[in-house]
């Protein structure tokens, strides 16, 4: 992987990340487009971006992260248990279904979701109006959509933000609890995958690595910024039409 494929794998997962449109779907599409061998050196460079995504969360958040945000951070903890067991339970079947036919699939369902779920939403009539009012309920029933994740395509992100939004949580405190949660979940898989590929980084390219994570940081910190303020003008029936129609042009690909 040369600099040129490390800035664009950067940027897609900087932009990706926290957005309901699936990371690890642009970055099978995209590492395959540019001809990049899905090897263990790239996989290390995965672990390293996805770093650098977190830490533009905890920089961007850095007030929430306190012992003043307890009851937040407990709350956070409970929504991420149902991935954690049920991830570690199912790993071995998630590696079976990680083909791009399923990412195509999974992109257009949930687009449909999406836009279905906006439809009868209303985010005046939600009891939580910010992040600090979720209940441990609708924490939990986040953490249990946060499960759907592990079928390739579906995206973090969005399963977390729907099913915020079906609970009775609105789009701003949904979205702002997605990029909270993601601080433990993207930390586990990060740290277990940089203990699994650790012996990588001795061959591979440091530069590419350094280069691609001050990418992936700033990307990520630029997009988390104007995705809140686009939140606060419009719904998410846009990325709902973004998935069919990218899930729909993977499927004529393949």
């Amino acid at each position: 992987m040369d600099i040129l494929q490390a800035i664009i794998i950067g940027i897609i997962e900087g932009f990706t990340e926290f957005l309901p449109i699936s990371s690890t779907g642009h970055m099978i599409v995209a590492s395959e487009f540019l001809g990049i061998e899905q090897s263990t050196v790239f996989k290390a460079y995965e672990v390293i971006i996805q770093f650098a995504a977190i830490l533009a969360v905890m920089l961007l958040y850095r007030e929430k992260i306190n012992l003043k945000e307890i009851d937040l951070w407990q709350k956070i903890m409970v929504a991420f248990l149902p991935l954690a067991i049920i991830g570690f339970l199912l790993k071995d079947w998630v590696k079976e279904i990680f083909v791009t036919s399923t990412v195509a699939w999974m992109f257009i369902i949930g687009g449909i979701i999406f836009i279905i779920v906006e439809y009868f939403h209303k985010d005046e009539a939600c009891e939580a109006k910010e992040v600090e009012s979720v209940t441990w309920k609708q924490a939990l029933i986040i953490g249990f959509g946060q499960v759907l994740s592990l079928i390739p395509g579906t995206s973090r992100a969005g399963s977390t933000i729907i099913a915020g939004m079906l609970a009775g949580v609105n789009r701003k405190a949904s979205t702002e609890f997605s990029f909270l949660l993601a601080i433990p979940v993207m930390m586990a898989v990060s740290g277990y995958d940089l203990l699994k590929h650790y012996h990588e980084f001795m061959g591979a390219d440091l530069t590419a690595f350094v280069v691609g994570f001050v990418v992936a940081f700033v990307v990520a910190y630029v997009t988390i910024k104007l995705f809140i303020v686009f939140l606060q003008r419009f719904t998410f029936v846009a990325f709902g039409i973004y998935r069919i129609l990218f899930g729909i042009i993977l499927l004529m690909i393949l």
